[in-house]
């Protein structure tokens, strides 16, 4: 079966640089789907000379697990990639352990990736995955289907690294089938079987007639080239936002508040119908404070009633505060919000901030004793805001690996 191997090939021609001196991370479990990409992206890699990470993820839910990881170890070893076994050590919930174990998998291979100068996590997604996906939604839930090309998911671990999915294109069967034709052999995890779990009643139930679609992404695309850096904040022409899908408004939010759970849906509907409006409007959305008049939208974070978080760096290191600005410093700093510390800025601060709107200015980062916001040219502190990245970014305006 030539075409599988061909299929991923054009994709990651198509999505990754051919010359580059990052690594690229492939998310191996031993299982049919993320073997044959590993397989396949060995090749690809040794043609380009790029080298190649493996990371797995022993979750500690099975016997089998530290077994599983040797194997995956072993597959590294022969495809003469790096390799990096990750661990997911906290406490297991009760309930929600799919998710959760899902959510931790994602963080431990953003760090291990970003560690080792990656930019783009190859996974073993398939077309059977995608439709999964679509019957689960049939049966009430929310799954979205796997798309080819993503932002990681987890915040801020995540920022500036992509997901891409090569096999969409590719079922499981005809996945195994060129696994076994190659006399490759692989780890079935029993999980996959387990009826408690939605997936796997979901698998149980296709026929091979699902359909799903893909969200169509030149309005998010273009709503996100309208939309201006606002001091960490974001502002968008609010007559480009009279009927803007609500997928935008759900990001922009949580851009905005550097949060990661998307607004409830019944609360993001609201919005939109005010937004359609022509009346001036303040609200507050997962983090996020909303505030519009007839020119522009402002999504800016809202510091609540416990306020914002307090960080301490050491002498250089890179941290992000508030899921919004990356900092880094060569000295040790302490950083918080600026609400409540205005009046010991220095003048030419002071009036530097009246520049901004008022709900954008107790949020920004603030040193005590600098004289000014982060943001400001302070020696030896570097800031980025991250707001804007992230929006182009799940916007779809990366759709290649970063330069």
């Amino acid at each position: 079966m030539r075409g599988l191997t061909a299929a991923v090939h054009e994709v990651l021609d198509r999505r990754l640089l051919s010359a580059s001196p990052a690594p690229i991370a492939v998310a191996l479990s031993g299982g049919g789907d993320s073997l044959a990409l590993s397989l396949i992206a060995a090749d690809w890699s040794k043609v380009r000379r790029r080298r190649l990470l493996i990371l797995t993820v022993d979750h500690g839910l099975r016997a089998e697990s530290a077994a599983w990881t040797r194997a995956c170890a072993a597959t590294a070893d022969r495809l003469d990639a790096d390799f990096q076994a990750l661990a997911w050590e906290s406490d297991k919930p009760a309930t929600g352990l799919p998710a959760a174990a899902r959510s931790a998998r994602h963080r431990l291979i953003a760090d291990a990736a970003r560690a080792a100068g990656a930019k783009v996590i190859l996974m073993g997604h398939t077309a059977s995955d995608r439709l999964e996906a679509a019957a689960m939604r049939q049966a009430g839930a929310s799954t979205p289907s796997p798309r080819e090309w993503t932002p990681s998911p987890t915040w801020p671990q995540g920022r500036d690294l992509f997901l891409l999915r090569p096999m969409l294109s590719q079922t499981r069967a005809e996945i195994r089938a060129w696994l076994a034709e190659r006399g490759e052999t692989w780890i079935e995890d029993p999980a996959n079987e387990d009826p408690r779990f939605a997936r796997a009643r979901a698998r149980a139930t296709l026929t091979g007639d699902e359909t799903d679609t893909v969200l169509s992404a030149p309005i998010l695309a273009g709503l996100a080239l309208a939309t201006a850096d606002l001091a960490g904040g974001l502002a968008t022409p609010r007559a480009l936002l009279r009927g803007a899908p609500a997928a935008f408004l759900a990001v922009a939010c949580l851009c905005a508040a550097g949060t990661a759970r998307p607004p409830r849906g019944d609360r993001l509907k609201r919005l939109a119908d005010v937004l359609r409006g022509e009346r001036d409007l303040t609200a507050t959305l997962a983090g996020a404070r909303i505030e519009g008049d007839q020119r522009d939208v402002r999504f800016l974070r809202d510091p609540g009633r416990a306020g914002l978080e307090i960080l301490s760096l050491a002498a250089g290191q890179t941290a992000v505060w508030d899921g919004r600005f990356e900092i880094t410093t060569d000295r040790p700093i302490v950083v918080q919000a600026l609400v409540g510390h205005a009046a010991s800025l220095s003048p030419a601060s002071r009036s530097a901030l009246q520049r901004l709107p008022a709900g954008a200015r107790g949020g920004l980062p603030f040193i005590p004793g600098a004289g000014s916001p982060v943001l400001a040219a302070i020696p030896g502190v570097v800031a980025r805001p991250l707001a804007l990245d992230r929006l182009r970014a799940a916007c779809g305006l990366i759709d290649r690996e970063p330069a």
